[in-house]
């Protein structure tokens, strides 16, 4: 599966998110592009252990460890408009530029690939609980994908 250990799928990963220009237009969801890169960038801190978001109240908490297997079972995307934690949002949308949210995601992915297994988090994740660094790196590639495939690239 593709996960951003594999040296290939970084540097794929890397060649798209710099592929992005700010006139790239969504495909789906809200958020505009700016907002985006941010919010993947929290999303890969959140996979280091630098936030840590509160697990989701349940019923969700235990859907996520239900559907948790069928997730890591292959390279399936993610789903259009699939929910996400509060944490992972910027708190101030409007004054979000792209070239630096940009700057800032290649370091994230950058930082999650240099630090390797060690590097991930202890903390649960909101939804899908506790996971392994393997999974945690099938999950940072499978959201990136996901918001890439978004944008068009």
């Amino acid at each position: 599966m593709k996960n951003l250990f594999d040296p290939i799928v970084v540097e794929d990963t890397r060649r798209r998110v710099l592929d992005l220009r700010p006139e790239n237009k969504r495909q789906w969801g809200s958020m505009d592009l700016a907002q985006t890169l941010a919010h993947c960038t929290s999303g890969v801190e959140m996979a280091m252990g630098v936030i840590h978001p509160k697990r989701a109240p349940f019923p969700a908490s235990l859907i996520g460890v239900l559907i948790k297997p069928l997730v890591f079972r292959d390279d399936k995307p993610m789903r259009r408009n699939s929910p996400s934690s509060p944490e992972l949002f910027s708190a101030k949308p409007s004054e979000l530029d792209c070239i630096h949210e940009r700057s800032r995601l290649v370091a994230a992915i950058d930082n999650f690939a240099n630090r390797g297994p060690e590097g991930c988090s202890q903390y649960p994740h909101p939804f899908f609980g506790p996971l392994k660094p393997e999974q945690w790196a099938i999950l940072m590639y499978k959201h990136l994908d996901h918001h890439l495939r978004q944008f068009g690239v």
